[in-house]
């Protein structure tokens, strides 16, 4: 089980890598939460270049979305899709899966920070 994700995984990210439109991430920082065992908070900062999206995933967390620039597209399985701009906000759930994650632009940047609450050493994007 442990291989076949990991080369899931391993052919998840070099077609990611390969794509001229993926995301940018970065963690800022990931602390644990000393009052809930098992758990830590992760930030992390997403930057889309135009036309950029994210492949169907799922976050295993409580994730809280917050946009910076430009304008994202969102949407859970089973939820609506919708389009959020400097100020606003997105929540997924940790048993959400992602559908879509892109930007609403294909001439302009967009940029997100988003908070996690996940269990302590899981990953922050597992492919679906």
């Amino acid at each position: 089980m442990k291989t076949r994700f990991a080369m899931v995984l391993a052919l998840s990210l070099v077609a990611c890598a390969q794509a001229p439109t993926d995301a940018r991430v970065t963690t800022l920082m990931s602390k644990p939460l000393a009052d809930l065992p098992g758990k830590e908070g992760t930030l992390i900062e997403v930057e889309y270049g135009p036309g950029a999206f994210d492949p169907v995933h799922r976050h295993n967390a409580h994730g809280f979305l917050y946009v910076l620039e430009g304008s994202v597209v969102m949407q859970v399985q089973g939820g609506k899709e919708v389009t959020l701009t400097p100020g606003q906000t997105y929540y997924e759930g940790p048993d959400d899966v992602h559908v879509i994650g892109r930007n609403a632009s294909t001439t302009k940047p967009a940029k997100f920070i988003v908070f996690l609450v996940k269990n302590s050493g899981a990953p922050v994007l597992v492919p679906e």
